[in-house]
């Protein structure tokens, strides 16, 4: 009965859960905010992101993956591939995914080992981790281009194969900030949250597919494989 009581004594009572969630949806709406007002660097992406990991709503994104056999192992076996040099992905055959990915990082000057090292404790975590570090890698297969629509092209396209928290807050806050910031930009905005959306039905699971073991196959043979024509072929 005493260790019970210790036991319960160490679990966080219904108040500080609902202070902890307050706590979470202040952080949320503030870089929701932030975003709308104009708000262009990806430190207010990132704190939403963080906040976001915590929700149920994450929690059911999770399980949804897990229904499919192989993106349930990738979640069981918190599977992050080693580090990848750039250089040598350029000496892979120039129509290869190894190649492209790398001459697109090379050319954006972006850290293509960030993630290299990290941990993930919940399953919540490491889909959070691993939709992260594979990130340009569904640019590349998606076609969808890196522009502010061609982001959230590709956070729609998420959204049928898996209720992703972020895409969700990020194409309700596109299509905010659009309507009234730039409200020209409307009718293009809505066309590239279609086309992911479509697209993101007829494909199979991204999240399941090991990319960096395979560096070396043509990237039109990965987007037939995972049935995905991509945006610049339409």
């Amino acid at each position: 009965m005493k260790l019970m009581n210790m036991f319960k004594a160490n679990q966080p009572s219904d108040a500080e859960i609902q202070q902890q969630n307050h706590f979470q949806m202040l952080l949320i709406f503030k870089s929701f905010f932030a975003m709308l007002v104009g708000e262009e660097s990806l430190q207010s992406v990132g704190e939403m992101s963080s906040a976001l990991v915590e929700t149920r709503a994450f929690d059911l994104a999770a399980q949804h993956l897990k229904r499919n056999s192989d993106c349930a192992a990738l979640i069981r076996d918190r599977y992050i591939p080693p580090a990848h040099n750039l250089d040598k992905l350029l000496t892979y055959p120039q129509n290869s995914l190894g190649y492209i990915y790398a001459a697109t990082m090379k050319k954006a000057g972006l850290d293509h080992n960030l993630h290299i090292g990290m941990t993930a404790v919940s399953d919540a975590q490491y889909v959070e981790l691993r939709l992260s570090q594979t990130h340009d890698i569904w640019h590349i297969v998606t076609g969808f281009d890196t522009s502010a629509i061609g982001e959230i092209g590709l956070q729609a396209f998420h959204l049928p194969q898996f209720p992703y928290p972020l895409a969700t807050m990020l194409v309700a806050n596109s299509l905010m900030s659009s309507t009234l910031l730039a409200p020209e930009e409307l009718s293009q905005l809505l066309e590239a949250i279609a086309q992911g959306w479509q697209m993101g039905k007829t494909a199979k699971p991204l999240f399941a597919q090991k990319w960096e073991e395979v560096w070396d196959k043509p990237l039109a043979q990965w987007q037939a494989e995972v049935n995905i024509q991509p945006i610049q072929n339409r």
